[in-house]
């Protein structure tokens, strides 16, 4: 990783995308509170989403973003992102109206999804200096002193049936696959080595999970304690709680389980 110095020439090369800083959640139920942020006008703020990043332009160029870019303004002064390929973090000072990114840190990694013009006008226009916010509905706007822009979007609140759930904590890497079914009324998906059924029971912001059906592929150990984390939570009650594309899983025992909606 690398550290930004001079932020007007700030260059990146693109890398594997990784999941977010999971966000404060509303519980009990599929509507997010929209976050508590201090940036922006109304009853939409800044801080506290995670948006989608829809385009940069400078110098009157225009660069599109891949559908996985994202950054997140949090409410404790720092930035979290994905360019669609590589990570970035940032502190975040926020005045009013205006936001400033600085000391933003980028992964390095070669991607061939994500064009290398976009990071480097993402990574040049962030981090330029003060940031003009304009808050319109469901968009984001932030323009820098010279006139370039980023636009964002806020994300969708993702629904906890026909989601293909992507686990992403604790340690699964992408491995462990979720999908609830209304009707059936079930959850089937694909452990880090195994496949699962179960039945599902949706109930005032609980989850009543049955015993576990599961083939009985044997892999080694570091996916079997991740697949055993995961079935920890079947056979019995867990609370939810989605928060736009992220929902978090917690059984009475403590254990904690959380994923992505996927693309």
């Amino acid at each position: 990783m690398y550290r930004s110095k001079q932020q007007r020439s700030m260059t990146l090369t693109a890398a594997a995308v990784a999941a977010l800083v999971p966000l404060a959640a509303a519980c009990g139920g599929e509507k997010a509170d929209g976050g508590s942020g201090s940036v922006g006008t109304g009853e939409r703020p800044v801080t506290g989403v995670q948006w989608h990043i829809d385009s940069v332009t400078v110098d009157g160029t225009t660069h599109r973003a891949p559908d996985a870019a994202r950054v997140h303004i949090t409410d404790r002064g720092d930035a979290v992102g994905s360019t669609g390929c590589n990570t970035f973090s940032a502190r975040a000072d926020v005045d009013g109206e205006r936001v400033r990114l600085s000391d933003a840190v980028f992964t390095e990694k070669a991607c061939d999804r994500t064009p290398p013009a976009f990071e480097k006008s993402l990574g040049r226009t962030l981090t330029a200096g003060p940031l003009t916010t304009d808050a319109q509905g469901e968009r984001l706007t932030l323009t820098t002193s010279e006139g370039d822009t980023v636009r964002l979007t806020r994300p969708r609140q993702a629904s906890l049936y026909g989601t293909e759930w992507t686990v992403t904590a604790p340690g699964h890497k992408g491995r462990t696959h979720l999908t609830f079914d209304r009707d059936a009324g079930t959850v089937s998906g694909r452990l880090p080595c195994n496949h699962v059924n179960a039945t599902a029971t949706v109930r005032d912001g609980h989850i009543t999970l049955g015993a576990p059906t599961t083939t009985r592929m044997m892999c080694e150990g570091s996916l079997m304690d991740a697949e055993k984390r995961v079935l920890r939570l079947f056979d019995g009650r867990v609370d939810y709680r989605i928060d736009q594309e992220t929902l978090t899983l917690t059984s009475d025992d403590g254990t904690t389980v959380r994923a992505v909606a996927g693309q």
